[in-house]
């Protein structure tokens, strides 16, 4: 069980058997901008133990995420990968276990706020997006969100907002769609102007759910070379069932089954594992 980080007491990476564990895996050149990341590891998780009226839908669960990298998350239903997402924004308290964000930020004990603005950004399965305002607006709003809707839109940007947008419409690929109403917008081009959302408000972990879910086979190429280009610049778990899109950006493949980790390694190395052939992929 992890100790509580101070200044002088920092823990140090833990290695297993099979090599995964805190040893930070695609830890780099992601800036710590404030974020005590010394060790390589950005998220800790630790024996969380979840229930539900006497169902368990954490079970123990162990995971590390290392700074600057991209992690696939797959898993049958019911597994407890929403679950464990929940715990990571603050929606869900567990039972008992350890939750750190860096070395220092206990999850467990901050609001739901404090951690996404502590730089945690969460990205459900359908895309939510304020139709009736323009992208340009919805990314504004986004970058304001200690103001009211209408306050926001009527504060001037600075220079700065100003060139972050603008450098986020480039990288979602809608900076000729920046005044068009994101109602009319395609499913796929929502789901952009949702993780352009986050990107603007700068998290250093950003949590996608299914992202790729009812995308043209177009758009899921372009989220795969996005989250690509995003990765060390920003860590990323990335829930995802579509083992072609996993296996076209997974550093490393997390398996989850009746909420404890029943699997971890390349996608190779969890495809070919009995277990996980049994309980998910299927013979």
């Amino acid at each position: 069980m992890r100790a509580t980080p101070t200044p002088d007491l920092m823990l140090e990476p833990a290695f297993d058997a099979a090599g995964s564990g805190r040893d930070a895996i695609g830890a780099s050149s992601l800036a710590n901008k404030g974020l005590n990341t010394r060790h390589g590891t950005i998220l800790t998780l630790e024996e969380i133990n979840v229930s539900f009226d006497g169902f368990k839908a954490l079970s123990n669960l162990t995971l590390y995420i290392g700074v600057g990298e991209l992690r696939c998350i797959i898993g049958p239903n019911g597994a407890g990968k929403t679950t464990m997402m929940d715990v990571i924004t603050g929606k869900t308290r567990p039972d008992n276990g350890v939750a750190y964000f860096g070395e220092t930020l206990d999850l467990t004990q901050m609001s739901e706020v404090a951690i996404a603005q502590s730089g945690i950004g969460r990205k459900f399965q359908k895309p939510t997006v304020f139709e009736a305002l323009s992208v340009f607006e919805n990314l504004e709003l986004a970058q304001k969100t200690n103001k009211s809707v209408w306050a926001s839109l009527r504060a001037k940007l600075s220079g700065e907002q100003q060139d972050r947008i603008d450098e986020v419409l480039q990288t979602i690929k809608l900076d000729n769609s920046r005044q068009r109403p994101a109602g009319l917008l395609s499913h796929g081009q929502k789901q952009f102007l949702e993780i352009g959302m986050l990107l603007v408000q700068d998290p250093q972990l950003l949590l996608l759910d299914e992202p790729v879910a009812g995308m043209t086979d177009a758009e899921t190429e372009f989220t795969a070379e996005l989250f690509k280009s995003l990765a060390r610049k920003h860590s990323l778990m990335v829930v995802e069932h579509d083992m072609g899109f996993v296996g076209s950006i997974a550093d490393h493949v997390t398996v989850l089954h009746q909420g404890s980790v029943l699997a971890e390694g390349s996608l190779e190395q969890v495809q070919n594992d009995e277990r996980v052939i049994e309980v998910y992929l299927g013979r």
